[in-house]
């Protein structure tokens, strides 16, 4: 049994913060199990590492491309990389 493990670092831009975003976006890893962190740049975006099975971590980028109710995102940039081996979601 093989489960295809991705990882991927996300840059939000938009109004993401002050908003909840790194909070809904963690409970949302939670749900999934999808592992990774988020936090706050002194851009005013939101950086947010995933790492996960492959489903949750698309569904994940998804809602990470609307955010919570009150985010404005502008703009999503996704860059891929190797899964680390990261456990728990935290933010930043």
């Amino acid at each position: 049994m093989s489960e295809d493990i991705i990882a991927c670092q996300l840059t939000v831009r938009g109004r993401v913060q002050g908003v909840f975003f790194r909070d809904s976006v963690r409970r949302e890893a939670q749900r999934r199990g999808v592992a990774g962190w988020a936090a706050n740049r002194p851009d005013s975006s939101v950086e947010i590492v995933l790492e996960g099975r492959a489903p949750d971590v698309r569904e994940l980028i998804s809602y990470c491309e609307r955010g919570p109710r009150r985010a404005e995102v502008t703009g999503v940039e996704l860059r891929e990389h190797s899964p680390q081996g990261l456990r728990g979601f935290e933010i930043r």
